[in-house]
């Protein structure tokens, strides 16, 4: 799955188009490097996001194209 779409998918991010500008201006870093939209996210990837005053920091548990609202927060786990 791209990246951009499990951001949203995963609703750490909550519009597809906002995760994909975040990737265009290099706010986003998979496993310690830039990642562009088009990124596949795989199984056990660490997500680094930094959006304003924000940092977020996972890793991916769990790529799912479809997913529940009550569900998505499974999809990953927060490290700091």
């Amino acid at each position: 799955m791209r990246l951009d779409k499990y951001l949203k998918v995963s609703r750490i991010i909550k519009r597809r188009t906002v995760a994909n500008n975040a990737c265009d201006a290099e706010r986003v870093m998979v496993n310690g490097r830039e990642a562009k939209a088009s990124y596949q996210v795989k199984i056990g990837d660490i997500i680094e996001i930094s959006l304003g005053n924000k940092n977020i920091r996972v890793r991916v548990d769990d790529v799912s194209e479809v997913v529940k609202k009550e569900s998505a927060a499974s999809m990953y786990t927060v490290l700091s």
